[in-house]
């Protein structure tokens, strides 16, 4: 690959910088010029890179000098800086505050098919929104692990059984570049672990406005064991893992630092890299020169964490021998903490010495705010998450939400993007546009017009199925025969559902397996046929995944199934790229409520496919009659409910979707399917889409997180230093509140409350006195807040008063006492206190 040394303008330099900008990618703008440069590799890879650096110098220099090629590369640079160069919308509203940095972790990221870092939903939700944040401007800096060999390939052996294969990631070959220091030496950083040092490098890939950094720790200096920190994504068993964390975390704060980040946000994207927020702390201490109480108190409020885990148990726990094993000297050392402490922080109980040390429940007793990634989700988190606030309401639990969204230009197929550019003459229409703006513009076009653009991208599906397919009998040593005859079969005239998904046992990857005779007749209907697409990985260790693949490979080598169902394996971004760009329903069968928000079937969404879906994730929300069809009564039920669901499931596919598909006009058209595409589009793909999740990310959490962080260190951490010593005085001291007696007066309609309270010696402005009613039938909780009068008693007895409607009993009501808001606390994030009259 060209050098670093290579002329900034010249023309092998402006190939590298478009080989590694991966903004591009999702512009398709610089297609054509790799194509120029190897076809068959570009298509095989859809990596510029590797493209670029097979040429040779000779070849490249030779289309180097043709003027048509000169032309075209020098014209997708101009349109390419132009583009970046453009006033985002970060710089127009937002410019005017106090973010300047957003740092945002994550274990795995999902940039494109030349950077294989990532395993599935997660990091498709992190390179999603990162792409997101860069075409708005927003000031995010990501930091990641650069995997040696990544997730697991796939192979499906000849009776259906999971092969897990682990190709090196050659960094050669990736888009890239190592992280220099100032004097042009290489950046290694060293993290020390229990009488080791681990050294780790850093990388940096560039996405648009912002960049990507990465953790390796594959330096000849370390052990061999520790080498393999970062080889496998989601490998090994728990003390790996934890070392993998570590690195994370806390190599990845250091690392933010060395490359000259200042971040004033840092938002955690799961509980992976939870030891971030205590190498904050560290680092905070250390430039402040204070305690780590304090540290703690300024950095919280910076700190942002989503959780994205459904169900406790698929919280990262590590025994607390291990927590001692490999941070024991960190935290007494560099932290100044007994480690009781800081095991505290990821414990429920923090007494309990034998209870694991959660990663979620760090980050969220060590962020100023957390979310969930569905409104869905939300509730279930506040559940999970109810035992860190004792005592509290479980509507009261502080975790909001935020739903996920796709990044449209990464998933949209070119021949879609074409239609809009046409329609819209410019750039993708939802960007920045309203629902009903969309709405008008798909008006303008008829039913014939939407109904050929789907044909096309079904067309474009099977042409893909067939090279895969054909590909993937090749690798198994099929005959010339088979190999020709592969996925001939299928037909593009024909409905074609798809489902691809980790094959996990929640996520029910077998419910349309369940009654497989009836499956059949739906398939091989005589005027109404239907076809499947599959993909998808179990987990090397998940034996009841790897079962439920030979079950699915058993059903499509029965003759019955005459062709009409293909597993495609090596699920991976291409695979995912060309089945929701082609498949006309994608069908998600997860089990409520499970599914935190997905997001495979929002990408379906701009080129024109319907969801099939359970009541679930972000189906739970978009889920209309007129937008697609939901499986399940949107309620939680046991596993036995499964035989349930599958038949909603093939009663829906033979009452509603195949009619809906096969039911046409005069001029071929079907009507109430076209109907519904519209209403899709129109409706759904702006309100799921990552930029309006990196917007709301933006505008509720990170300017917010960014103020309130500033504030707490402005003068030598005064405010931090002020909040500290008044949680340790509220902690000391709330034991000892008193309620006293609540006296209810009915007149005229109103309830005059009186109430008698011993705050113990605790400053009145710091609290909140309240009146507690809970919702009727499930519904929302009434709160009232109560005034103090100005008479003090005896014994320092306060007085608090209330004037309020009686529309309901005296006795519905309870008097509680919490941390005032307006004290600056995060409540209850930071004092979960709260006290109740008995």
């Amino acid at each position: 690959m060209p050098s670093h040394s290579t002329p900034p303008d010249s023309n092998l330099e402006i190939l590298r910088q478009l080989a590694f900008d991966q903004s591009i990618r999702w512009s398709s703008l610089n297609d054509d010029i790799w194509r120029s440069l190897d076809n068959e590799l570009w298509e095989l890879t859809h990596n510029p890179c590797l493209v670029l650096n097979v040429i040779s110098e000779q070849k490249l220099n030779v289309l180097l000098a043709d003027s048509h090629f000169h032309a075209r590369v020098t014209s997708v640079v101009k349109t390419h800086r132009s583009i970046l160069a453009q006033p985002t919308w970060f710089e127009r509203e937002q410019a005017d505050t106090d973010l300047h940095q957003v740092a945002y972790f994550s274990m795995e990221y999902m940039l494109s098919e030349a950077l294989p870092i990532y395993s599935g939903g997660l990091g498709n939700v992190a390179g999603d929104q990162l792409k997101a944040a860069s075409d708005l401007g927003v000031p995010v800096v990501a930091v990641g692990m650069l995997w040696q060999h990544g997730y697991f390939r796939q192979e499906i052996g000849i009776q259906g059984d999971q092969q897990a294969l682990y190709p090196v990631n050659d960094t050669r070959q990736l888009p890239v570049e190592p992280l220099l220091r100032p004097d042009g030496s290489l950046l290694r950083l060293a993290v020390q672990l229990t009488g080791l040092t681990v050294w780790v490098r850093g990388w940096q890939a560039t996405v648009g406005h912002n960049k990507l950094l990465l953790l390796d720790c594959n330096d000849p200096a370390n052990p061999s064991p520790m080498r393999l920190i970062t080889a496998e994504l989601y490998g090994g068993d728990a003390e790996m893992r934890l070392r993998q964390e570590m690195v994370l975390g806390i190599g990845g704060w250091r690392l933010l630092e060395a490359a000259g980040y200042t971040p004033d946000v840092c938002h955690l994207n799961d509980g992976h890299a939870a030891f971030a927020v205590l190498e904050r702390a560290r680092s905070y201490m250390q430039a402040n020169k204070v305690g780590f109480d304090i540290a703690m108190t300024a950095t919280r409020a910076g700190n942002v964490f989503t959780t994205h885990t459904p169900v406790e148990a698929g919280f990262d726990r590590f025994p607390p021998e291990l927590i001692s094993k490999y941070l024991g000297r960190y935290v007494e050392t560099e932290l100044g903490q007994p480690l009781s402490a800081i095991l505290a922080l990821g414990r429920q109980n923090a007494g309990d010495a034998q209870e694991p040390f959660n990663m979620a429940f760090l980050a969220a007793r060590c962020a100023g705010a957390v979310n969930a990634v569905s409104r869905l989700h939300g509730a279930t988190s506040r559940h999970i998450f109810q035992n860190l606030f004792p005592r509290w309401p479980s509507d009261a639990v502080p975790i909001g939400h935020v739903t996920n969204g796709v990044h449209l230009p990464t998933w949209v197929s070119l021949e879609a993007e074409a239609h809009w550019q046409v329609l819209h003459g410019g750039d993708l229409p939802w960007r920045g546009t309203s629902e009903s703006q969309v709405s008008e513009l798909l008006g303008q076009v008829d039913d014939g017009y939407l109904w050929r653009f789907r044909e096309q991208a079904r067309t474009l599906l099977f042409e893909f199925v067939r090279t895969n397919l054909a590909r993937s009998e090749a690798i198994h040593g099929a005959s010339l025969e088979a190999i020709e005859s592969a996925g001939a079969l299928f037909d593009p005239r024909v409905l074609t559902l798809g489902f691809a998904r980790r094959f996990a046992t929640y996520k029910r990857p077998n419910l349309l397996l369940q009654d497989p005779d009836r499956l059949l007749r739906i398939l091989n209907h005589p005027t109404r046929p239907v076809q499947l697409l599959i993909a998808g990985k179990a987990h090397p260790a998940d034996i009841v995944g790897q079962q439920m693949i030979r079950d699915w490979h058993a059903f499509i080598r029965r003759p019955e199934v005459n062709g009409r169902v293909a597993f495609l394996e090596d699920y991976d971004m291409r695979v995912a790229r060309h089945l929701v760009q082609g498949v006309d329903v994608w069908v998600n069968t997860p089990r409520r409520p499970w599914e935190a928000s997905g997001t495979s079937g929002m990408k379906v969404l701009a080129n024109g496919g319907l969801n099939l879906s359970q009541l679930d994730g972000w189906w739970a929300e978009a889920c209309a009659e007129e937008v697609g069809w939901g499986i399940g009564d949107g309620a939680e039920h046991a596993d036995d409910y499964d035989s349930v669901d599958a038949t909603q499931l093939y009663t829906l596919l033979e009452d509603q979707v195949l009619p809906a598909f096969y039911e046409r006009d005069a001029e071929g058209i079907p009507k109430q399917w076209i109907k519904r595409m519209r209403c899709s589009m129109g409706t759904l793909v702006a309100q799921f889409s990552a930029d309006r999740a990196v917007r709301e990310y933006t505008q509720r959490y990170y300017l917010s997180a960014a103020s309130a962080y500033r504030a707490r260190m402005a003068n030598e951490s005064k405010l931090a230093a002020q909040l500290t010593r008044m949680r340790e005085e509220l902690n000391a001291r709330w034991g000892n509140i008193r309620f006293l007696q609540l006296q209810m007066q009915r007149q005229a309609g109103r309830y005059s409350v009186t109430l008698y309270l011993d705050l113990a010696g605790l400053t009145p402005d710091h609290l909140r006195v309240q009146l507690y009613a809970e919702g009727p039938s499930g519904g929302d909780a009434e709160v009232q807040d109560m005034v103090i009068d100005s008479a003090v008693l005896p014994d320092g007895v306060l007085i608090y008063r209330a004037d309020m409607p009686d529309n309901r009993p005296a006795e519905a009501y309870t008097a509680r006492v919490i941390t005032n808001v307006s004290s600056g606390l995060i409540v209850p994030l930071e004092s979960n206190l709260i006290a109740w009259q008995k």
